[in-house]
C-alpha cells in the first residue's frame, strides 16, 4: 500500500481492517500525537504484536522528535536500536537468534539473507522507504541504561536522594509524596520489610530526608546511614527520638544499609550518568532522547526501586515544565504488570497514579503496556483516552479488559458505540481495536511493519555489543578544552618526559629587552601581577607540540611584560525583549614598552578573577628569573592609566555588545542565563505548540467548507437514490403502457388513445432519466470540490509543518548596546602578564619561543 504522507504530529500505526472480510483496507490509519497527551494502554497476549505496534508508536515519536523515557522489563524495546537502513543481511547477521535459524533448517548467514529480504518486502509492503528510515535515525538519540550494571550505560542512582528544587512553601505536598515513595524504595531495596508509612523505620528515614531536604542539602547513602545512628532531629511525634526508636535498633537498621553500601555489586549502582530525567530526555546538545530502562538484569526489589525512583523523579521534573496541550514527552511502560495492582500499594503505584492524573497538563503522555489485563488498577486507567486491545487468551481476560474500557467510556461521559465484545473476539495476531475518546467510535486496524528489527528481548552482553560505539559518547561527559595561547606556537598535547635534558643551575643573565628588577613606578599607581597557571613543564610540552617531538632544552625563564589592566562592569538593558544582564569584564591590553594609546580593541579578555591577582611575582629558581620588560621613563603614571581608563569606557560604549539568539517569528528570546542546550528545548516545544495550534485553526476553518461540501453531497446522493427510483418506476409505467397500446392495437381498440398515452409516458421516462443524470453530475462535481478542499488542506498543513520543522534553522542574532551610564570602568592598573621562555636547541642552532603563562594548560 502506498505511505501517507509524512506529517509531523500524526502518527503512521498501521491500516484499517475490514472484520468482516479478514482483510486490511488500502486506508492507512494515522494517529494524532496530541491524543497521547490523555495517555494510552495496550493490552494483549503473547503473540498478539503488542511489541510491533509499540515499537512502531515508538518509531513514529521518534521521527516527530518526541523525547521518551522507556522502562523496559523485559528487554524487548531494546530492538528499538537495531535499525538497519540499507537491510543488509550482514547488519542483521550478529542479531540473528541461532535457534530460530535451525527450527528454519538454514544456518546463520542464510538465516540472515532470509530476514533482511522478509524486512525489505515487509516495509516496501507498506510504503515504507530507506529515507524514512534515515530519519528515524537522525532525528532522536537511542541509549539503553542498565541501572546495576555496566553492560550498558550505567545509571548513578544516588542523584535521586539529591533535595528536589522545588519550593517548599508552594510545594510542600508533592516533595513529602516524592519522600514517601524514596523510602519505600530504599526500604525495600534494603530488604525491609516493613509499611514504609506506619513503622517507625519509615518514618524515621521520612523525618531525616525532610530535615535534609528543608535545608536544601543533597543526600547519600552514607550519609544517610550517618543519621540513622545519630539523628539531627531530636523528637519523631511528641517522643524523643531515642525512646520512639532506641539507638540499639537504630543500628540494625544502619547496618543493613551499610551492608548495602558496602556490597560490591551495588557500586555498580554508583556510577555512570545521574537519573536526572532533563538529561534523560535531551542530550547535552538538546537533541532528543530515547532513553531505555534496561531493568530485564534485576531482582523484584531492585526493579521496584529503580522504577518508583524514575516515577518520582518524573513527577518532580513535571511539575517544573509549563502547562501545554501539545505532546512534549513520552514515558512508556512495557509491562506494567506488578507495578500498577488493583489493590496491593507498591512504592511505584501512587507516583504512576499521580502522573495518569495529572500529567495531560504538562504535555506528558503515558503509554503503559501489559500481557496480564487481569492483575490491573482499571479504575487508575480511567484517565486513559486510548486502547488499544489486541488478541486475549482467555475469557477472563476480555471480561476484565471489557470492564475497564466500560469504566473509561464512563468517566469520558460516553456510551458503548459499539459490540467491543465482538469485535475483539475477531482480533487476529498483528490487528488491533483502538478505542479513542477523540474519534467518534472504535477502529479496527492492522499494524504497519516496524522499522526496528524485531529480534525478541536482548541479554545485557547483546546490550554490550549494541552500546559499544555509543557509550563513550554517552556516559562520558564532553569537555571543552580551553587552549593555552603560545606568541609563536600552537597547543600541545603530548607529555613532558621528566627525564628530558635541562641546563645547569647557574644563574642566567636577563634577555634581550628585559631587566632583574621591575622598573621603577610611582607610588599612584596600582600594579598587580597576573597568576602564574601554566607550569614550566607544561610550557615545555606546548613547545615540543610545535617542533613535532623531543626538543633538547637549554634554557626555561619566567617573564614578565607590562600591559594595561582594566576591570569594568557593563550592563546591557532591552526592555522589549525582558533583557538585563550584567557582565563583569577584565581586558588585559599589552602595549610592550608603551602604556599610552593602547587599542582595547585588541585586548585579550581574561577570565582571571581579581581574588587571584597579585602584588608579588611568581617564584621561580634564581637561574629562571624572574625577569620584567624594561619601560621608558614616565610611561606609566596615573594620569597615563586615566586616559586609558576613559579610552576603555569610550571603547566599551561603542563595541561592547551583548548577542541576544531570538526566534522572530515565535517571539522567544534566549535568556541571559539560558544554556543553549535549554534554550533549544524551550524552542522547538513553542514551535510544537505554534505548529499545533494553527493546524487546528486551519482545520477549523477549512473544515467548514468541507462540511458544507459533504452536507450538500449528501443531499444529492439522496435524491440521487430518490430520482433513480422515480425513473425506474417511470421506465416500469412506460413499458406496461408500451403494452397496453400493442395490445389494444391488435384488438382495434382506442388505438389513437394508447399510442397518445405511450408517447407521454416515454417523455415522462426520459425527464426522469434527465434528472437522474443531472444529479450525477452534480454528485461528481461535488466529490471534486470536495476532494480539492482536502487537499488545499492536506498541502496547507504540509506547508505548516514544513514551515516549523526546522525551527532551529530560523534563529536571528541581534546585538544589545550599552547605554553611556550603564559602563562602569572599576579600575585601570599596570599588570605583569607572565611569559615562559623557552631556549632548546634544534638541527644545531638555538631558538626561543615565548608561551603565556596566564593561560590554563590543556586538560
Amino acid at each position: 500500500m502506498q505511505a501517507p504522507p509524512e506529517q509531523l504530529g500524526s502518527f503512521y500505526l498501521g491500516a484499517v481492517y475490514d472484520v468482516e472480510t479478514g482483510q486490511r483496507t488500502e486506508m492507512p490509519l494515522n494517529y494524532d500525537a496530541r491524543d497521547l497527551v490523555t495517555h494510552a494502554i495496550c493490552v494483549g497476549m503473547t503473540g498478539s504484536g503488542k511489541t510491533g505496534l509499540c515499537i512502531g508508536l515508538l518509531e513514529e515519536a521518534a521521527i516527530d522528535k518526541v523525547p521518551a523515557l522507556l522502562i523496559d522489563p523485559k528487554g524487548d524495546i531494546t530492538n528499538l536500536l537495531l535499525q538497519f537502513p540499507d537491510l543488509r543481511p550482514e547488519d542483521f547477521q550478529p542479531w540473528i537468534n541461532p535457534d530460530d535459524a535451525n527450527r528454519k533448517g538454514k544456518t546463520v548467514e542464510e538465516f540472515a539473507i532470509a530476514t533482511a529480504e522478509l524486512w525489505r518486502n515487509g516495509l516496501a509492503d507498506w510504503g515504507i522507504s530507506g529515507e524514512r528510515m534515515r530519519l528515524l535515525a537522525e532525528h532522536t538519540e537511542y541509549t539503553i541504561f542498565t541501572p546495576g550494571s555496566e553492560m550498558g550505560v550505567p545509571l548513578n542512582i544516588m542523584g535521586s536522594l539529591a533535595a528536589p528544587q522545588l519550593d517548599w512553601e508552594t510545594e510542600s505536598e508533592a516533595i513529602r509524596e516524592r519522600i514517601s515513595g524514596t523510602v519505600a524504595a530504599l526500604l525495600g531495596l534494603a530488604g525491609v520489610n516493613v509499611d514504609p508509612i506506619r513503622s517507625r523505620e519509615g518514618i524515621l528515614l521520612a523525618n531525616l530526608f525532610e530535615h535534609f531536604w528543608q535545608q536544601g542539602k543533597d543526600l547519600d547513602l552514607e550519609m544517610l546511614i550517618t543519621a540513622i545512628t545519630n539523628p539531627p532531629v531530636k523528637k519523631l511525634g511528641a517522643f524523643e527520638v531515642d525512646v520512639f526508636y532506641p539507638a540499639k535498633d537504630r543500628f540494625e537498621l544502619a547496618l543493613q544499609f551499610n551492608a548495602l553500601l558496602a556490597s560490591p555489586k551495588f557500586q555498580s549502582w554508583l556510577q555512570g550518568e545521574p537519573l536526572d530525567v532533563d538529561r534523560l530526555l535531551y542530550t547535552a546538545e538538546g537533541k532528543p532522547r530515547h532513553s531505555i530502562l534496561y531493568i530485564a538484569h534485576l531482582s523484584d526489589s531492585e526493579r521496584m526501586f529503580i522504577v518508583t525512583l524514575l516515577l518520582e523523579n518524573m513527577l518532580t521534573w513535571m511539575r517544573k515544565q509549563s502547562g501545554t496541550t501539545s505532546l512534549r514527552a513520552l514515558l512508556y511502560f512495557d509491562e506494567v504488570f506488578g507495578y500498577f495492582p488493583p489493590t496491593a500499594e507498591p512504592p511505584s503505584k501512587r507516583p504512576l497514579l499521580t502522573l495518569l492524573k495529572q500529567a495531560r497538563a504538562f504535555g506528558l503522555g503515558i503509554v503503559l503496556v501489559t500481557q496480564n489485563p487481569v492483575d490491573i488498577d482499571y479504575k487508575g486507567l480511567t484517565n486513559a483516552g486510548t486502547w488499544f486491545i489486541g488478541k486475549l487468551q482467555a475469557e477472563r481476560d476480555k471480561e476484565r479488559v471489557l470492564a475497564g474500557l466500560k469504566g473509561a467510556l464512563s468517566e469520558a461521559g460516553k456510551s458503548e458505540p459499539a459490540d467491543y465484545s465482538t469485535l475483539i473476539t475477531k482480533l487476529h495476531n498483528r490487528v488491533f481495536l483502538m478505542h479513542n475518546v477523540h474519534e467518534d467510535g472504535p477502529i479496527v486496524f492492522h499494524t504497519r511493519w516496524a522499522m526496528s528489527y524485531l529480534r525478541g528481548p536482548l541479554t545485557l552482553p547483546q546490550v554490550r555489543m549494541l552500546m559499544s560505539e555509543r557509550m563513550h559518547t554517552t556516559s562520558q561527559p564532553k569537555v571543552t578544552q580551553r587552549s593555552a595561547s603560545s606568541v609563536s606556537a600552537a597547543p600541545a598535547a603530548s607529555i613532558v618526559d621528566e627525564g628530558m635534558q635541562r641546563t645547569s643551575h647557574q644563574p642566567q643573565s636577563a634577555p634581550p629587552g628585559f631587566q632583574t628588577m621591575p622598573p621603577a613606578i610611582p607610588p599612584d599607581v596600582t600594579q598587580v601581577y597576573l597568576p602564574c597557571k601554566l607550569e614550566e613543564r607544561d610550557a615545555i610540552r606546548l613547545v615540543e607540540q610545535r617542533a613535532g617531538g623531543r626538543i633538547d632544552v637549554k634554557n626555561v625563564q619566567l617573564l614578565y611584560e607590562a600591559g594595561v589592566l582594566g576591570a569594568a562592569t557593563v550592563r546591557f538593558v532591552d526592555q522589549k525583549r525582558d533583557i538585563d544582564k550584567q557582565t563583569e569584564m577584565a581586558l588585559l591590553a599589552r602595549g610592550g614598552r608603551q602604556l599610552t594609546g593602547l587599542d582595547w580593541g585588541r585586548a585579550e579578555l581574561l577570565s582571571i578573577p581579581t581574588s587571584e591577582l597579585s602584588t608579588r611575582p611568581a617564584s621561580v629558581e634564581e637561574r629562571q628569573g624572574p625577569f620584567y620588560a624594561s619601560l621608558p621613563e614616565g610611561a606609566a603614571t596615573a594620569r597615563a592609566l586615566s586616559g586609558a581608563a576613559r579610552d576603555l569606557a569610550d571603547w566599551l560604549y561603542y563595541n561592547a555588545r551583548y548577542e541576544v539568539t531570538m526566534h522572530p517569528e515565535l517571539g522567544i528570546v534566549r535568556r541571559p542565563d539560558e544554556d543553549e542546550r535549554s534554550f533549544n528545548i524551550r524552542l522547538q516545544q513553542a514551535a510544537r505548540e505554534r505548529r499545533d495550534a494553527e493546524v487546528d485553526k486551519l482545520r477549523g476553518r477549512m473544515q467548514k467548507e468541507i462540511e458544507r461540501v459533504a452536507e450538500r453531497l449528501e443531499r444529492e446522493q439522496q435524491a440521487l437514490t430518490t430520482e433513480q427510483a422515480r425513473a425506474q418506476a417511470k421506465q416500469t409505467e412506460q413499458w406496461v403502457n408500451i403494452g397496453e397500446s400493442v395490445l389494444s392495437f391488435l384488438m382495434g381498440r382506442r388505438a389513437m388513445r394508447s399510442f397518445s398515452s405511450a408517447t407521454s409516458k416515454w417523455s415522462q421516462t426520459q425527464q426522469a432519466s434527465m434528472r437522474v443524470e443531472q444529479r450525477k453530475q452534480n454528485i461528481g462535481r461535488l466529490q471534486e470540490e470536495k476532494q480539492k478542499l482536502e487537499e488545499m488542506l492536506q498541502a496547507e498543513i504540509d506547508a505548516i509543518i514544513h514551515r516549523w520543522e526546522d525551527v532551529l534553522d530560523n534563529l536571528v542574532t541581534e546585538a544589545v548596546k550599552p547605554r553611556r551610564t550603564d559602563v562602569n570602568v572599576r579600575a585601570v592598573m599596570l599588570a605583569w602578564a607572565p611569559l615562559w621562555r623557552v631556549v632548546y636547541e634544534v638541527d644545531g642552532r638555538e631558538e626561543a619561543t615565548l608561551v603565556l603563562a596566564y593561560v590554563e594548560p590543556e586538560n
